[in-house]
């Protein structure tokens, strides 16, 4: 196998019946090998070293990563018309590239709140600008024992401050 056909085979949308079938098979392999499943999400539009470092703490929690990725019209509705600079496929194939990535899942609503009844994962991570009790899916992982975990931003690295950034020349 290709190494690009690897990455590709990480890669899973939520809105689809035969990707969210494979998904569940693989789901239920990991629970049965008792693998603790971390779940975070984000829009990514720019992947920079602040993601690689969220990431990457998010991965130390668990055994599997999935990162639910919004898709285009999803991060239009969340961040205006101007978003996403990449679109669903660089981003998630990006995402996909990490080692630490196990999943990356593509969903179409503004929030991933189905994703995350959906996958039952041992760990909801979010970013630390969040209270734990405000994050979406906060209470499927306390129905189920799981955890919520907010991890603090790599200082200085932002989409926002990038883009602005590039913007100024």
């Amino acid at each position: 196998m290709k190494a690009i056909e690897f990455v590709q085979k990480k890669i899973f949308h939520f809105s689809n019946d035969e990707s969210k079938a494979r998904l569940a098979c693989l789901l239920s392999f990991y629970n049965f090998k008792e693998k603790k499943i971390v779940f975070t999400n984000g829009c990514f539009d720019i992947l920079h070293l602040g993601h690689v470092d969220y990431l990457s703490k998010a991965a130390d929690l668990g055994d599997v990563l999935i990162v639910g990725l919004n898709t285009d019209s999803s991060v239009k509705k969340i961040k205006g018309n101007d978003r996403p600079l990449n679109n669903e496929e660089a981003r998630a194939t990006l995402l996909a590239s990490l080692r630490f990535v196990t999943i990356v899942v593509l969903f179409d609503e503004e929030t991933p709140y189905d994703l995350i009844r959906f996958i039952s994962p041992d760990f909801l991570v979010k970013g630390s600008d969040y209270k734990p009790e405000k994050i979406i899916g906060y209470d499927v992982l306390k129905a189920k024992g799981g955890e919520v975990v907010t991890i603090d931003f790599l200082e200085g690295y932002s989409t926002t401050s990038l883009i602005n950034k590039i913007k100024e020349g």
